[in-house]
């Protein structure tokens, strides 16, 4: 079947988004929250309006499971009587509803303390100029489609090996969204976004004992979606992979975090740079600004206007206008994350990143993850972290984990039932080197990382 075959087939039933309209619908609300809290004597007022609609369907051992289509929308509104905030927000788009959310909001704006850092954002750093970064492709396709890849993807899973035993599930999933964001300033920004993706989770069994892995896919454009069926069969690769784990001895040994794994290392950074943990002196990176808090060949750029990038964006939650820049330079940390609140708190200003970091992109190095295994010729190699024990006030951090010991430079036998320990300001120092691999499939992407030691505990 050729590619237009394929989605003349996917497409044939399916009822499509109207995205202009419920922009158009969007935009009208946000203009009637605004007059409406001036007009409850308001001194500011911001409002976030969305719509979003979706299908996903879940398959196991080779029946369909689940079909669900969401279509939500949403108002929150936000309003300064001052400096003196309330908020509140509806499901429901009707005036009467959204009216009412705008009544509450003021309400609670009359009986909240006075905050001299509350506020819009400062008027001089709106964005202005909005890009097309090539977010919304529409694909509406319909769920027998849908049902029919996740059956292949998962099929293709269990053909990989006759040691698959059992499914988790696969899924195959869709979204289409519109948002609007506007405040008394005057600022008008909206957009509009779609998202596909695959996943496929299997089980391996041998001699008694069974291991469970899974793969994934996302992206913006359908045609950027990896093919299905491969991401089954790399599942199924995975789950017979940890076949055979066991626990190793208690020892100092250098750790390489696989791409996935990585990611959470760099979310622990974005949280200890983060204004509200700033402000209330709750970092292991509180005045660490200009300071170099990784090796020299670590950099680390935002990228907010990415063309397809999953947090591409030009302006953040409060219109503040994003760019591209150097979180960390050369080891060095550069900048913080902030909105205008803690911003403000800081005696700083916004950053344009109310609501989180856009396409935070690690610089990838040279090195392949099998180079960087021969490189550090005992270890261990995450691919699986367990538990929450990371303390952002002091940066110690002790994890469960799992993954596969390396002897000689190369995989001796999977590994479970261990603990990785550290202090995440001398673990960032230690990074050894940065993997060619970069993982383009989040917010948040980073190649293999190789640190020099970490305390692994186990038998």
């Amino acid at each position: 079947m050729t590619q237009v075959e394929d989605k003349q087939k996917r497409n044939s039933n399916a009822k499509s988004f109207d995205k202009g309209r419920e922009s158009s619908l969007l935009h009208d609300i946000a203009d009637h929250v605004l007059r409406k809290a001036q007009a409850l004597g308001a001194t500011q007022a911001e409002v976030g309006a969305s719509s979003e609609t979706g299908l996903s369907v879940t398959v196991r051992m080779g029946e369909a499971e689940t079909v669900e289509f969401s279509r939500d929308r949403g108002v929150g509104v936000t309003v300064y009587f001052g400096t003196r905030k309330g908020s509140a927000s509806t499901a429901d788009l009707e005036t009467v509803s959204v009216d009412s959310a705008t009544e509450t909001a003021c309400a609670m704006a009359r009986f909240t303390q006075e905050d001299p850092a509350a506020g819009l954002a400062d008027p001089d750093l709106l964005a202005s100029h909005f890009p097309d970064l090539d977010l919304h492709h529409p694909d509406p396709w319909e769920a027998q489609w849908a049902i029919e890849r996740a059956l292949a993807m998962e099929q293709a899973g269990r053909d990989t090996d006759t040691r698959i035993a059992n499914s988790d599930g696969a899924s195959v999933y869709r979204s289409e969204s519109v948002s609007v964001y506007a405040n008394s300033h005057g600022f008008r920004g909206d957009g509009a976004g779609t998202r596909f993706g695959g996943s496929c989770s299997l089980v391996a069994a041998q001699g008694g004992h069974m291991q469970r892995d899974y793969y994934y896919d996302s992206a913006r454009a359908m045609e950027d979606l990896a093919d299905l069926s491969v991401v089954g069969r790399i599942a199924g690769e995975r789950a017979v992979s940890r076949l055979d784990s066991r626990s190793v001895p208690t020892a100092r040994v250098p750790v390489l975090y696989t791409p996935e794994m990585a990611r959470s290392l760099f979310g622990h950074l974005v949280a200890a740079v983060s204004g509200g943990n700033l402000y209330r002196k709750a970092s292991f990176l509180v005045d660490a600004l200009h300071q170099s808090v990784f090796p020299e060949f670590v950099s680390i750029e935002e990228k907010p206007l990415e063309r397809r990038g999953f947090r591409s964006t030009s302006f953040d939650g409060e219109g503040v206008a994003t760019r591209q820049r150097h979180l960390v330079h050369h080891g060095e940390l550069n900048g913080y994350v902030l909105a205008s609140y803690s911003a403000r708190r800081l005696n700083m200003q916004s950053t344009g990143n109310s609501g989180g970091v856009h396409n935070l992109t690690v610089e990838p190095g040279v090195a392949t993850q099998e180079e960087l295994i021969r490189q550090m010729g005992r270890g261990l190699v995450v691919t699986e972290l367990i538990g929450q024990g990371v303390n952002i006030v002091t940066g110690d951090y002790s994890r469960g984990a799992a993954g596969y010991w390396v002897e000689n430079g190369e995989i001796a036998h999977p590994v479970e039932g261990v603990t990785v320990a550290g202090n995440l300001r001398q673990m960032f120092a230690d990074i050894q080197a940065i993997g060619s691999d970069l993982d383009r499939r989040a917010n948040v992407r980073t190649p293999s990382v190789l640190l020099g030691t970490m305390m692994v505990a186990g038998s």
